[in-house]
């Protein structure tokens, strides 16, 4: 009977385990069965590794898996953000005997910067010049490497180099000054040149002062005591201070009772040149005296006692005394056909003016380099220096002014015009012109009426 028990209960037992896996058996048999049919549906590459991940999981089947804690996603840290490089600006003042290689050498630069710097071209070259006293203003980064150089060529030009990633470049800055016109006033009482002082005018303005109206009047030979003028000029400005003069906008000048006037005209192309009010040209063809000088010492006669033959014959030009060396300019445009040595003339230069005219200049020391035979000059040009050469007793030039191979006097004759304003620029030219000359008139006429009450 105890067997009997013992083996009914493990009979019960045994049918109870095996009810117990034939339903887990039916469960997995079930969900092989829908897994094979989803691989069967799927491409095959899904199918593949759904199998392969099938084979990791099903022998562990059987073990009790946990879920972990939920964890708090760890913050990345903020990306270390590289600082912006910084630059040093050093300003250095130029020493006496100071080179710029010196300098280089002297604020840690290599001489490759200052090597790479120098072939940028013309810009550049203004650093050759260096002055004591000047400044360069040097910007390097943070391992001391030029970034930047600064140089003040003049109150409003500025040289800028600046490196990048392909290397050094240079630029120009430029500061435009504000204009502004002033005016001077002043009846001549022994000079031009000290009555223009006195005024307050500088050098510059009175010598060109002098040669807007070169043409017209003779300022060494034609000047008398009571002659009067008045100049509109520019003032130059920068930040609220006057750092300069510009140009004669406008002037009137009375010589011997006659009154001549000036006005500055700037076509659209940025050309500027003086006319008068009607619009003819203040430049004539020609220089009426080619040269500095300190007097006359022989005028234009038919017949004159020779210093150096003795014997009397004609002077068929103007003899200009001044010193050993003084440029001499063209009288006009033209062609040079003679430059060498003339007889009694010594050192000679011939200038062709058109058809019509040619111009003689003898007694020079030397010429101007880089002329000969054929070479066009213009009007003001230096060809050649006051001398003694050929039958002179002193230093002077002897000038000669010839109309169709005819002899005439430098002093006297008539000089064609330059040309007259163009017809397409007249409209302007009024227009540009006629408040400054009404502004003129007023301020001569107080000059005129300060004279007659002296």
């Amino acid at each position: 009977m105890i067997n009997h028990d013992f083996k009914s209960g493990q009979t019960k037992k045994t049918a109870a385990t095996k009810n117990k896996l034939s339903t887990t058996h039916w469960m997995l048999l079930g969900g092989g069965i829908l897994l094979a049919a989803v691989i069967m549906l799927l491409p095959t590459k899904e199918a593949e590794a759904i199998r392969a991940v099938n084979n990791d999981i099903l022998p562990l089947q059987n073990l009790q898996l946990s879920i972990p804690p939920q964890i708090e996603p760890i913050a990345a840290e903020p990306s270390e953000q590289k600082a912006p490089p910084t630059f040093q600006a050093r300003s250095v003042t130029v020493k006496r005997g100071d080179t710029l290689a010196a300098i280089f050498n002297r604020e840690g630069f290599s001489p490759r910067e200052l090597y790479d710097i120098m072939q940028l071209g013309a810009l550049t070259a203004a650093l050759k010049d260096i002055r004591p006293g000047e400044s360069l203003e040097f910007r390097a980064d943070d391992t001391k490497q030029l970034v930047g150089l600064s140089y003040k060529t003049d109150i409003t030009h500025t040289l800028i180099i600046e490196r990048d990633s392909t290397g050094f470049s240079a630029r120009e800055e430029i500061r435009s000054p504000e204009l502004r016109v002033a005016h001077a006033s002043a009846i001549i009482s022994n000079s031009l040149y000290r009555s223009g002082q006195q005024a307050g005018l500088t050098d510059n303005l009175i010598m060109e002062l002098a040669g807007i109206f070169g043409w017209d009047i003779d300022f060494a030979l034609d000047i008398r005591q009571g002659d009067h003028f008045t100049v509109l000029y520019e003032e130059q400005y920068l930040d609220g201070e006057k750092i300069g003069y510009g140009d004669i906008v406008a002037a009137q000048f009375t010589n011997r009772g006659k009154t001549f006037e000036a006005v500055r005209f700037t076509n659209e192309k940025g050309v500027s040149q003086y006319f008068t009010p009607e619009g003819r040209s203040m430049r004539k063809a020609f220089l009426r005296s080619p040269v500095d000088f300190r007097r006359i010492s022989s005028r234009f006669t038919r017949e004159r006692h020779h210093p150096v033959l003795g014997k009397k014959r004609p002077h068929r030009g103007v003899d200009y005394a001044a010193a050993t060396g003084t440029p001499i300019k063209a009288a006009g445009d033209g062609k040079i056909i003679f430059r060498g040595t003339k007889g009694g003339y010594g050192t000679t230069v011939v200038i062709q003016h058109g058809t019509q005219y040619t111009t003689l200049y003898a007694h020079l020391s030397n010429f101007k380099r880089g002329q000969r035979n054929g070479s066009y000059v213009k009007q003001g040009d230096i060809i050649g220096f006051v001398g003694s050469s050929g039958l002179a007793t002193g230093p002077h030039l002897h000038y000669e002014f010839r109309v169709n191979g005819t002899h005439r006097n430098p002093l006297t004759v008539k000089f064609p015009d330059a040309q007259p304003i163009k017809a397409a620029y007249k409209k302007e030219f009024s227009a540009q012109t006629q408040p400054i000359l009404a502004q003129l008139n007023v301020l001569s006429r107080g000059i005129a009426l300060a004279k007659n009450s002296l």
